[in-house]
């Protein structure tokens, strides 16, 4: 009887065992895949493949909840796809179907404070009391970052400032925006260079912002000069952003045309880590140019042949 019971607790912890091994090896694999759908060229396919795999690794969280891999892989993949098919879709439809862009816009949101959550649990793990620490002391807390941790700090970045671009008019999230421009400042100064000026474009939508939030439209500017030359000229992100965040506000239509030009001249093949960015960006850039009189006062269309 005795060695029965033996052998039934060994097969028992055996079994949970190889489970543990089991979803740890899968948790793995997920984590170090890495972004396997950026060079993709069909967003459609990518826009319906995305929720299941968003859903696979939160579902491998709840066996793995500390595993720190999947948790930026969850925050990364949730920003990514609530812009480029959640916000970009909403952004589409506002001037024919505001109440079903407005809903959109409301999911964005929600999408984007899930990511931010995920990458905070990250950072916990990393650096005990992260959150509260930051509020109360966001120098002290982001000088113990390192460089080794700017793929985390930067996604909680891009989270929460994407968050908070959906709520301009919600003082309960917008108060937070010093905290977000303080995580792109130290992202910048442990690399400046990371994913090929991903921060620099990042600030190009901070500092386009009013002065009286903190905005300069001439460190826009450098930022958007410094991301170009990063990527080579070969990211239409860069001069998407300065058209929309900052010719818009200015009202500079002909930098706002000759910007999305710009975008739309990139060859999406040219660098094929760029390929699924670059093919949302421009679809993005045609939009504001076929609108572009809905973003002017002074618009007046170009005579034929004008450029």
């Amino acid at each position: 009887m005795r060695l029965a019971v033996v052998l039934l607790l060994v097969c028992s912890l055996a079994s949970c065992s190889i489970r543990s091994l089991a979803v740890n090896a899968l948790a793995n694999s997920l984590a170090a895949s890495g972004d396997v759908f950026a060079s993709d060229e069909d967003p459609e396919l990518i826009r319906d493949a995305t929720p299941f795999a968003l859903k696979t690794i939160e579902s491998l969280l709840a066996e793995v909840p500390q595993h720190e891999g999947l948790l930026l892989s969850a925050c990364q993949g949730f920003v990514q796809y609530s812009y480029a098919f959640v916000e970009t879709e909403a952004v589409i439809q506002e001037p024919t179907d505001y109440r079903s862009a407005q809903a959109g816009y409301e999911r964005a949101l929600k999408l984007y404070l899930r990511a931010k959550a995920y990458c905070f649990r990250a950072l916990e793990l990393r650096l005990p009391g992260f959150g509260l620490r930051l509020e109360a002391d966001p120098i002290a807390v982001l000088s113990q970052v390192k460089k080794e941790d700017v793929d985390l700090l930067y996604w909680t970045g891009a989270a929460w400032g994407s968050a908070i671009s959906l709520a301009m008019d919600r003082p309960e999230i917008l108060i937070d925006l010093p905290l977000v421009r303080r995580i792109f400042d130290r992202v910048l100064e442990l690399d400046e260079s990371y994913a090929r000026g991903a921060v620099h474009q990042a600030l190009i939508t901070l500092d386009s912002l009013p002065a009286s939030m903190g905005g300069s439209k001439d460190r826009a500017r450098q930022h958007f000069e410094r991301a170009v030359e990063l990527s080579n000229g070969k990211s239409a992100g860069p001069y998407l952003s300065f058209a929309a965040n900052a010719a818009i506000p200015s009202q500079d239509i002909d930098e706002f045309r000759r910007l999305l030009d710009r975008a739309l001249a990139v060859d999406p093949d040219s660098e094929p880590s760029y390929r699924l960015e670059n093919l949302i960006s421009q679809r993005r850039a045609r939009f504001l140019l076929e609108h572009i009189a809905d973003y002017f006062l002074d618009f007046e269309p170009l005579d034929e042949g004008d450029s």
